[in-house]
């Protein structure tokens, strides 16, 4: 399923989803990119601090990836609805 996201906060709940549905756990996602169980929790809560790479390992992790395009004319509320 495809998501549109555009602030850390829904990045992080989008990634929360995708791990859940994959029935894994955050220190199984964790163990597998080498980092802290509470790196993911403070990713997946959308706190500040977390890094570009970080992110494109838990993507790897969950055999996701990262699409850039152009923006929709949607607003941030209107994504909000979504999650």
């Amino acid at each position: 399923m495809e998501q549109v996201t555009r602030t850390i906060k829904q990045i992080g709940a989008a990634v929360r989803r995708a791990r859940r549905l994959q029935k894994m756990t955050q220190s199984q996602l964790a163990n597998k990119i080498n980092v802290r169980q509470a790196t993911i929790s403070t990713f997946e809560t959308g706190e500040e601090g977390a890094s570009l790479q970080t992110l494109l390992e838990i993507l790897a992790a969950l055999n996701l990836e990262l699409v850039i395009r152009p923006r929709s004319k949607a607003s941030p509320s209107d994504i909000e609805e979504i999650f």
